[in-house]
């Protein structure tokens, strides 16, 4: 795919002022946006990475501007990005191979690696450090958290999330609505929704 132009653009508006969304907020900038808020329903939070918060959703809704969703949660991340149209946004020190689709909403952070062939679906975080090898296939709001590697031709359902240095062995499938401990291991396709903690991993 082609990496984002370089060209300046008006407005960013970050849904979610949390640590999240000070990371795209870096990002952005890197990506020539100059006008950048935030909305969050915590009416106590006036800024969020020196950017102003300007009133909480569905504010977003009403206002001008390219949006994209900063929620940690993937349920509250979906619910959001279903009502609203958002961009992709890609640190420019990430590794994009060719023939790589990148989904709507979907957040390319510093360090990350994703190799030819991979399919990333829409409101995923592909967080710092992190690798999604060739032709691995990452359902919709999956997150693969800090420093976490998936090798070739795995498969992950939608709403997964992968923690922090955990490994997928190649060629895995992993269904929907995981959560994969950090430093876990997995070697074995994983068929039932739950919590997989250890080396190998295994369901709690």
């Amino acid at each position: 795919m082609e990496r984002q132009s370089s060209i300046k653009k008006n407005r960013l508006i970050i849904i979610g002022a949390s640590g999240h969304g000070k990371v795209i907020a870096d990002i952005a900038l890197l990506n020539g946006y100059e006008d950048i808020v935030f909305v969050d329903d915590n009416e106590s939070i006036k800024e969020c990475a020196g950017f102003p918060v300007i009133g909480k959703s569905p504010l977003e809704q009403e206002l001008e501007g390219d949006k994209i969703v900063a929620i940690g949660n993937a349920a509250i991340r979906e619910k959001i990005q279903n009502s609203i149209e958002t961009v992709t946004l890609i640190h420019p020190d990430a590794v994009i191979g060719r023939n790589v689709t990148i989904g709507a909403g979907t957040v390319v952070i510093a360090g990350a690696v994703i190799n030819h062939g991979a399919t990333i679906g829409k409101g995923c975080i592909i967080n710092t450090a992190s690798s999604v090898d060739h032709d691995c296939v990452l359902g919709d709001y999956t997150h693969v958290a800090v420093g976490a590697h998936l090798c070739g031709t795995v498969r992950i359902g939608k709403g997964t999330w992968i923690g922090a240095g955990a490994t997928v062995s190649n060629n895995i499938n992993i269904c929907s609505d995981c959560m994969i401990g950090a430093g876990a291991v997995v070697i074995k396709d994983i068929e039932v929704p739950g919590t997989y903690v250890g080396v190998p991993a295994r369901k709690l």
